[in-house]
């Protein structure tokens, strides 16, 4: 296909056409099992009604005055997440690297506050922020990295699911200000840490004073079993940034902070033109009130374990899975050799799936994925993991 498109993507060659819950349609008319979701985007699937009357009846009245004013449905997403979450006031944008600037930016006036002249934040190895340049400065992935250094200072990584790492990182940088990690690691491999690993760090940032920041990105809205990754742990986090499934596809990513870190941000200090507009903003309160009129997000993890369950019953070369992980319906499986080639022949299949980490695939379908649908995942993809290891 001829495009004017910078090749920033390494894209499949496959156009799809429509979608209606679970399923995708290419040009052809040929009909695929999503089980990515774009990329944990589409929880509530392909042409939700009610995302797409909100959608329908908002574009016929108003998209976009800024926030030079004051927007009401902005105010009832703001007040529907608060409550929702825990947390006491959000800052919208249009995606998860930019709700994860607005944290950085946060945490860094946060430590200014304090008289600290370089403040640091500290993230987890293999994680994933972003690729804007703070985002990206935070990331410690060196292959996305490379090529466009000088990357921002004031980060510092140590090990996913190591409490003494961390510790031992305070004692060594007194300049830290917070502490900004994933739930779980997507991009770093589906990573699912100790069950007390948040609880864990919260208590350390209170003994510290400094600030608890969780990326959500990828975990939020319903996809772990909980709207929020943390309230699995029944702690609150200082700031948390969700983006992705929150407007099922439209384009919106917040920033949320509470107690000490509410009041950071002050009018001047940061801003957009696009986020929080009337449009996504009735997107996202459509999403949120289709998933409490629902069971989707109390169904997630009996979907997930159920999937993982069969797929650890039906693959037949046992030896070629390292591990599965998994957290309602975000589902790692790794095996013991890397494994992107698999991506193609399960999209000859009729299915739609991502490998992460090399070596890790990846599913997120959509929450409402059903039972005849699992099945067809699981027959498929166990099969294609025993011919390809065979």
């Amino acid at each position: 296909m001829t495009t004017h498109i910078m090749p920033t993507y390494a894209r499949q060659a496959i156009t799809f056409d429509r979608g209606e819950g679970a399923w995708l349609w290419d040009m052809a008319g040929k009909r695929y099992l999503d089980a990515i979701a774009g990329i944990a985007v589409c929880n509530l699937g392909h042409a939700h009604p009610a995302v797409h009357r909100a959608l329908c009846e908002q574009s016929g009245k108003l998209l976009h005055t800024s926030n030079l004013y004051n927007i009401d449905l902005q105010a009832r997403l703001a007040d529907q997440l608060t409550t929702l979450t825990g947390m006491d006031n959000v800052f919208f944008c249009n995606s998860g690297t930019e709700a994860n600037e607005a944290a950085i930016k946060l945490a860094r006036k946060f430590g200014h506050q304090r008289g600290i002249e370089a403040p640091v934040i500290l993230t987890m190895d293999k994680s994933f922020h972003g690729r804007t340049m703070g985002a990206m400065s935070a990331t410690a992935n060196a292959k996305i990295k490379q090529g466009f250094a000088p990357l921002l200072p004031g980060f510092i990584h140590v090990p996913y699911n190591d409490m003494a790492a961390i510790e031992n990182a305070l004692q060594s940088h007194p300049d830290i200000v917070a502490i900004l990690v994933e739930p779980i690691q997507g991009e770093g491999g589906v990573n699912v840490p100790a069950r007390d690993y948040l609880n864990q760090i919260r208590a350390l940032c209170d003994r510290h004073q400094i600030l608890m920041m969780l990326d959500e990105i990828q975990t939020g809205v319903g996809r772990t079993g909980k709207l929020m990754a943390y309230q699995h742990n029944d702690i609150l986090p200082d700031v948390c940034t969700m983006a992705k499934a929150l407007g099922n596809g439209v384009p919106v990513g917040a920033c949320l902070a509470r107690g000490i870190a509410a009041d950071v941000l002050t009018a001047g200090n940061h801003g957009s033109t696009f986020g929080g507009n009337p449009l996504a903003c009735a997107a996202a309160l459509a999403v949120l009130d289709s998933l409490q009129q629902s069971d989707l997000i109390a169904d997630a993890n009996t979907k997930g374990q159920l999937i993982s369950a069969q797929i650890s019953a039906k693959t037949q070369n046992k030896a070629a899975i390292v591990e599965i992980r998994q957290l309602g319906l975000m589902i790692g499986i790794e095996l013991n050799r890397p494994c992107g080639e698999l991506v193609g022949k399960a999209l000859q299949q009729g299915l739609l799936i991502n490998v992460t980490a090399d070596n890790t695939i990846r599913l997120l379908p959509p929450l409402l994925i059903d039972q005849s649908q699992i099945t067809q995942l699981t027959d498929t993809l166990s099969a294609l993991i025993d011919e390809f290891t065979r």
